[in-house]
């Protein structure tokens, strides 16, 4: 089998079902013949590691561990699970303290044994805040911590594809920025379905102003519904697009769907949130979304929303004050 590279791929939180099943797919889409799976539940860890033995993947170094200085000594590429999991009746924002204090501990645990890592994905929730939490503690590159903030644009697109009766490939340009969460910003300047930009179709009789608030509102609720229709978070969905990301850092491929990434410009200041980005090899740059006056405002209402988490979190004592950051 043919591997895009043999640098070391770790997933943290591999017990799970979302680690679990990165790790099968890391190899069946060939990312690299390196693939470690770290979990604290020993147990869970061996059996996941010996499922991905039993898939007998051609020429795979496949290995486990429930010690994370083991698990990222050497990590060229990170995706992180590991926190715990949003339940029926909670918000990502109710994790906040728990994920924090994990998120925390990952980034000091990035800059002991791997300073050298080339990219870490962070979705554990509430992502922007994890994934801020792990840069500022791991000392790296802004350009080399991300977060999972495709999902959001995704169900984006699946709902106006399903609205109109089109293949999900017929709805190009779906964004959402921010954060990911509740707060999101539905951006529609940059959508077209069929070729058609959905500005033209709002207030139509292909897409009353009701229809289009109602699928914004499937969009900002799309994890939570998930959660009550399975009993469960979403896996298969972020799985899937966070190696997708790793992928882009590999091939150099670009990935098609906004990223979260540390912004400190344009009066967006010291967070990690979804904004129009480049990830490649290089690791992540961003710009500024185009979009309406009325979309712009919203998207500072969702930061505004970050930031108040942020100070939550520095509250805490988890984050440092912002005079003490030492990021970029």
């Amino acid at each position: 089998m043919n591997y895009l590279t043999d640098d070391k791929i770790v997933i943290l939180g591999a017990a799970g079902a979302i680690g679990s099943n990165m790790m099968q797919s890391a190899l069946t889409m060939g990312l690299s013949s390196n693939v470690c799976g770290y979990d604290p539940f020993a147990n869970g860890m061996e059996g996941a590691a010996e499922e991905m033995y039993h898939c007998a993947f051609p020429g795979a170094s496949i290995t486990w561990t429930d010690d994370i200085a083991e698990a990222l000594q050497g990590a060229k590429y990170i995706v992180s699970s590991g926190g715990a999991p949003r339940k029926e009746g909670m918000t990502r924002e109710d994790l906040l303290k728990g994920n924090a204090e994990i998120a925390a501990q990952l980034g000091k645990d990035i800059k002991a044994n791997c300073p050298d890592l080339k990219l870490a994905v962070v979705i554990f929730n509430p992502a922007d805040i994890t994934g801020l939490t792990v840069l500022v503690h791991s000392g790296l590159d802004p350009s080399k911590v991300t977060t999972l903030a495709a999902l959001d644009s995704t169900r984006l697109q699946t709902k106006l594809s399903q609205h109109f009766g089109v293949l999900q490939s017929d709805v190009t340009g779906c964004r959402t920025y921010g954060g990911h969460g509740e707060k999101m910003a539905v951006f529609a300047s940059s959508t077209k379905v069929a070729g058609t930009p959905l500005r033209e179709l709002i207030g139509s009789d292909k897409l009353s102003e009701d229809d289009w608030q109602g699928i914004r509102a499937h969009v900002n609720q799309g994890g939570k519904r998930i959660i009550t229709l399975r009993g469960r978070s979403s896996f298969q969905s972020p799985s899937h697009q966070s190696l997708m990301m790793v992928r882009s850092a590999i091939s150099g491929e670009e990935y098609p769907w906004p990223v979260g990434t540390y912004v400190n410009t344009d009066g967006f200041d010291h967070i990690m949130m979804a904004m129009e980005t480049t990830l490649d090899e290089n690791g992540v740059s961003y710009k500024m979304p185009e979009g309406s006056d009325a979309e712009i405002a919203e998207l500072r209402a969702s930061y505004e929303h970050l930031c108040t988490l942020r100070d939550e979190v520095i509250e805490m004592g988890i984050l440092p004050p912002l005079s003490e950051w030492n990021v970029g």
